[in-house]
């Protein structure tokens, strides 16, 4: 369980990750050295998980984003974990959740383009044996893109 000085740490590093320690411990209320050992325990503990750059995109040439909803024939515990495998090792795959209803997984793909994605499909995910469904719905807009948990 957190405290609520970590509640307000992580609140922060989600707002601003190059936050300096004295910046941290400012914005908390707290002296730079508990603000620093509490830093390090949520990252210890696995809560703190990594500080990653969000790039954008669209700027970075990546103008195509898709959630393709992927239905599997076979459910056994080595199909399914050579095909989660097997998504993890693609780049343009960004998320894989493993859901409920109607498919057993939604991938948020993202390519340069249409054609890209097409390839992908082709290269990829019909090549996958346990792979009976595929149905890609086209990201329109982003209206809403945060990973900030609301803590």
């Amino acid at each position: 369980m957190i405290s609520d000085a970590d509640r307000s740490i992580l609140k922060q590093l989600q707002t601003n990750c190059r936050l300096t320690n004295q910046q941290l411990a400012a914005e908390t209320n707290m002296s730079a050295s508990a603000c620093w050992r509490r830093v390090q325990s949520l990252e210890n503990l696995g809560v703190i998980g990594a500080y990653v750059a969000r790039i954008d995109p669209r700027k970075a040439g990546l103008d195509f984003m898709a959630l393709v909803h992927v239905s599997l024939s076979r459910h056994e515990a080595s199909a399914v974990r050579a095909f989660v495998r097997s998504v993890l090792d693609q780049p343009e795959v960004l998320q894989c959740f493993a859901t409920t209803g109607e498919s057993d997984y939604i991938l948020r793909v993202v390519t340069r383009d249409m054609s890209a994605y097409h390839e992908f499909l082709n290269r990829f995910l019909f090549q996958q044996s346990v792979v009976v469904q595929v149905n890609t719905s086209v990201v329109m807009h982003v209206e809403k893109d945060s990973c900030a948990l609301p803590l």
